[in-house]
């Protein structure tokens, strides 16, 4: 059998990755397999720090609003707390820069946390207990329209009602048994 030289693939192959290794100090820039070992570890380098980058801007931002909320006369802690007790949604991301470009709003920021820290304004309704009513009242208010659900709908609502064998029922069935 003829021998079969790499030729045109290997030599692209190689000069892709000599490619992305310039700059690389040493040898690591111009020998090929010291290039691969190079890219591969850069690329894993590449892959942890995008995931740390995250993790470093959130610090600063903490730290940013920290610092004015001690202008403030409050801790970043107590801050953070009052804002979710009166129901205000800012990432830190726009926290900090509320805090950087405008410090007058950032103190009516700081003044609502306090009231709501102290009770003065009422505390929203969380998440959960929010859809919990939104459930009750599709299910008070819609019994008339048992046939635009689906048939997985239809086998919850028997479990909650304690209707007996409705796992193996067709749709026209637990149709007739929900009524």
């Amino acid at each position: 059998m003829a021998r079969v030289k790499g030729g045109n693939v290997s030599k692209n192959r190689r000069r892709k990755v000599l490619k992305e290794a310039k700059g690389y100090f040493g040898s690591k820039h111009r020998l090929y397999k010291t290039a691969q070992e190079q890219v591969f570890h850069s690329g894993a380098y590449a892959f942890r720090d995008r995931r740390q980058n995250k993790r470093n801007f959130r610090k600063l931002w903490i730290t940013r609003i920290n610092a004015a909320c001690r202008m403030n006369d409050i801790s970043y802690s107590k801050f953070i707390d009052g804002l979710n007790k009166a129901g205000i949604t800012i990432n830190r991301k726009m926290l900090s820069e509320i805090a950087i470009n405008d410090p007058a709003s950032f103190t009516e920021l700081v003044k609502v946390a306090n009231d709501a820290l102290n009770g003065k304004i009422s505390t929203p309704k969380a998440p959960k207990e929010v859809k919990e009513e939104k459930k009750e009242t599709k299910t008070n208010s819609k019994k008339e329209d048992l046939s635009t659900k689906t048939l997985a709908e239809l086998k919850e609502i028997a479990k909650e009602k304690g209707l007996k064998g409705y796992s193996t029922m067709k749709k026209e069935e637990l149709l007739e048994n929900l009524k």
